[in-house]
């Protein structure tokens, strides 16, 4: 089943360096602490963590903007507490063909990894054809063309960089407080 999605992918630039220098305990503490921050801002930006890539994640999202958010937060959150790591990101958005009912396969996917291999440091990376709409506290930088391996031409690319703004999401936890209907 072919399915819109947004599809995300993060890494913690440095990770290796980060091992060989402060060895593996050290790295996995950091690693465990990536992991939390990544699982807590999931659940409030309303995105699934698809699966863990080691020092990285893959995650989904049926609104772009979600995750846009989520990258954005995980990012501002990530900063200091993965430091001296940098994250480093690729957003793309398109249908993807859903795959043995937990994996997905398709361009959107494949960009969206090409892209969090070719950001450095600090950038989140998206194409500007998947450039909708951003969420408040979010701006778009142009950074030009890029050649991505796996894809026939150049892609236009943007940089995003703020703090999105949290909004009000409705929750099934407000229902059990809720008087019943009569």
């Amino acid at each position: 089943m072919r399915v819109p999605r947004t599809f995300v992918f993060v890494d913690l630039s440095g990770f290796t360096n980060y091992t060989a220098a402060f060895g593996d305990d050290a790295a996995g503490r950091l690693l465990s602490t990536f992991r939390s921050i990544v699982r807590e801002v999931a659940s409030d930006r309303g995105v699934r963590i698809a699966k863990w890539l080691g020092d990285g994640c893959m995650i989904v999202a049926v609104d772009a903007t979600d995750a846009i958010a989520f990258t954005m937060e995980l990012e501002h959150r990530a900063t200091n507490v993965c430091a001296p790591l940098k994250l480093r990101a690729g957003i793309a958005t398109g249908h993807a063909l859903l795959f043995e009912g937990d994996d997905y396969i398709g361009s959107a996917v494949n960009m969206a990894a090409r892209l969090c291999d070719h950001a450095k440091g600090v950038d989140v990376l998206m194409p500007t054809m998947h450039l909708d709409r951003l969420p408040e506290g979010v701006v778009a930088t142009p950074r030009g063309e890029v050649e991505l391996r796996g894809f026939p031409g150049p892609i236009e690319i943007v940089q995003l960089s703020g703090v999105p703004v949290q909004t009000d999401r409705n929750d099934t936890g407000e229902l059990w407080t809720r008087s019943p209907f009569i």
